[in-house]
């Protein structure tokens, strides 16, 4: 999810649509957040890891 985050972010900054740009953000901090609760040891969806 963090991936796809830093692409989107990529792709909507070099053509200038602002929806990728948007969605990439959203992405990025989402996936962040997912990451530092598995790896704090809270379980995310049922799982204990999320990656």
């Amino acid at each position: 999810m963090i991936i796809l985050g830093v692409v989107l972010l990529i792709i909507g900054f070099a053509t200038g649509i602002s929806i990728l740009w948007t969605i990439g953000i959203v992405l990025l901090v989402l996936g962040a957040v997912l990451w530092i609760l598995g790896a704090v040891g809270h379980a995310v969806g049922g799982r204990r890891h999320y990656w």
